[in-house]
């Protein structure tokens, strides 16, 4: 199993024996109307050789905590994200270290929450640090099934009072498609700071995605008017997946009676093939926020237009 935690540089790496994928920008990619011709298709099409099929999901999982941070839930969680059968997991909120808690709890996991959630279900980790406290740490991560090949964790926060981050990952599905730029976010509560948030991470994907490249922007967005939808789909051409699908964002929090659609899943250059909503109970007992799930077809036709 591979383990990587986050750091501000950008980080090649791989198994031994694989390529090593740098996160550069990518000069001479013009960003014009075309993106539009890139973004995110809808509905199923017949399985051939030529698509590799694969799942996400996101999940703001609190810290491991139950909605109102009553108990400690993260054993059940685990288990209940296995259940989701995702090949690929953007966590917000996860707890690294937590000293504090090491003590109090006694089953408190031994590793850090990601390890833990992945064990011997997703072989790849990423994990970027957000906020430092006096008890330990907490941020975003990464699981997936398939190796990650490079990856690093920005620093956007917006005030000294907030600590947010967004991690980039890059994956190899399989030989013979390109590879998969996964952008795992938790933007913060106040309006101001999400706009400044939104701009470094359109800024990002300009300079280190390029624009024939499957992507996949998901987390927790805290974006209840909708506005940070609007930059992102009119600046990047991606697609919101339950808005193509169904017709607007997803309901996801509070769980227990979902108002807000705070949580997103963003796509360019992937047929959409499914989205899920996981309400089901007990669910809504573990986090605040619902989880997403959304199944895409990479075309492996699109790896030809890389080269």
């Amino acid at each position: 199993m591979t383990r990587k935690t986050g750091a501000a540089p950008i980080w090649p790496f791989g198994r031994r024996g694989s390529r090593h994928l740098t996160l550069s920008g990518h000069s001479g990619v013009r960003r014009d109307d075309s993106k539009v011709a890139n973004a995110a298709t809808i509905g199923p099409r017949p399985r051939n050789l030529k698509t590799m099929r694969f799942t996400v999901a996101t999940f703001n999982i609190h810290k491991g905590f139950s909605h109102l941070g009553r108990r400690m839930v993260i054993h059940e969680l685990r288990e209940k994200l296995r259940g989701m059968a995702a090949d690929i997991l953007f966590l917000q909120e996860v707890q690294g270290v937590h000293r504090r808690h090491a003590g109090r709890y006694r089953d408190w996991p031994l590793m850090p929450q990601h390890e833990f959630i992945a064990d011997t279900v997703w072989h790849e980790v990423a994990y970027g640090r957000n906020a430092t406290t006096r008890h330990g740490h907490h941020g975003n991560a990464v699981l997936s099934r398939y190796p990650i090949i490079a990856h690093t964790n920005q620093d956007i926060s917006a005030h000294a009072f907030e600590s947010r981050g967004l991690l980039h990952c890059v994956m190899q599905l399989k030989r013979g498609v390109p590879p998969l730029h996964c952008i795992n976010v938790h933007l913060g509560l106040f309006e101001r700071g999400r706009r400044w948030q939104i701009h470094a991470l359109t800024e990002r994907i300009r300079e280190m995605v390029p624009l024939d490249a499957p992507l996949v922007i998901a987390g927790d967005f805290n974006d209840w008017r909708s506005k940070a939808d609007r930059l992102l789909q009119e600046d990047l051409g991606v697609v919101e997946v339950f808005s193509a699908a169904r017709g607007r964002p997803a309901r996801t929090f509070p769980s227990v009676l979902p108002v807000f659609r705070l949580d997103r899943i963003y796509a360019r250059g992937l047929n959409i093939v499914d989205t899920d909503v996981h309400y089901a109970y007990p669910l809504a007992r573990l986090s605040d926020h619902a989880a997403l799930a959304a199944t895409f077809d990479l075309e492996r036709k699109h790896a030809a237009r890389q080269r």
